[in-house]
């Protein structure tokens, strides 16, 4: 029963850093498809891209922006 926390550990790495960017293209058939509705995945890049763009403004915040869809598109949506 203990073997789910570990399936997803490269979307948690340090989201943002250009060095994760090779992650996001490497998808299989089997893992392209959503396990999550797109509202529940990735809450932590979630969480800093809405912060930033609430303080700051959309344009300021295209680093976390851009971190949020590879992390989405990790996670297997098309965005």
């Amino acid at each position: 029963m203990g073997g789910l926390a570990a399936q997803n550990t490269s979307a948690l790495a340090l989201p943002g850093l250009p060095q994760n960017q090779g992650s996001a293209t490497a998808t299989s058939g089997a893992e392209s498809r959503p396990k999550k509705k797109i509202c529940c995945a990735c809450p932590e890049t979630k969480k800093l891209r809405d912060e930033c763009i609430v303080g700051h403004g959309e344009e300021a915040c295209a680093k976390w922006i851009q971190a949020h869809r590879m992390c989405l598109r990790v996670e297997g949506f098309n965005v």
